[in-house]
């Protein structure tokens, strides 16, 4: 495989878009909670990377051996925990706009229920990369 070409896993379960993180930060959503067992799927898809290839690291793997990859989990622990995740439903299921590092974090922290801001589908034009 290239090592920038994207994983069928990552095709299958991720967004048919790229988006511009800062756009979605802009947005005027409400904020709620939500059981962090929704989320927790993401752990298993190597939506993270290591070294030069791109999607090769799964965040449970990061979560699991923190010597491992300690470049990852201090950024997981640098996460800041008083922005919400921002989620959008895809295929069925609740995917992770911007958040990662923090649903990582408070998984970590044995947190149960964390902050999300449900991003409507709508709003994909407004967050589009250009």
């Amino acid at each position: 495989m290239n090592q920038k070409e994207i994983p069928q896993i990552i095709k299958d379960v991720g967004f048919d878009f790229r988006w511009d993180e800062r756009k979605v930060w802009e947005l005027d959503v409400p904020i709620e909670d939500m059981d962090i067992q929704e989320l927790s799927w993401h752990f298993d898809i190597p939506f993270l990377w290591e070294g030069n290839n791109i999607y090769n690291l799964k965040p449970k793997e990061v979560i699991d051996n923190p010597e491992e990859y300690e470049k990852e989990y201090r950024r997981t622990m640098e996460a800041d925990l008083t922005y919400p995740i921002d989620i959008m439903e895809n295929k069925g299921k609740w995917l992770i706009l911007d958040g990662l590092h923090r649903l990582m974090k408070a998984t970590i922290l044995g947190i149960e229920k964390i902050q999300v801001r449900k991003i409507s589908r709508e709003y994909i034009p407004k967050i589009k990369k250009d």
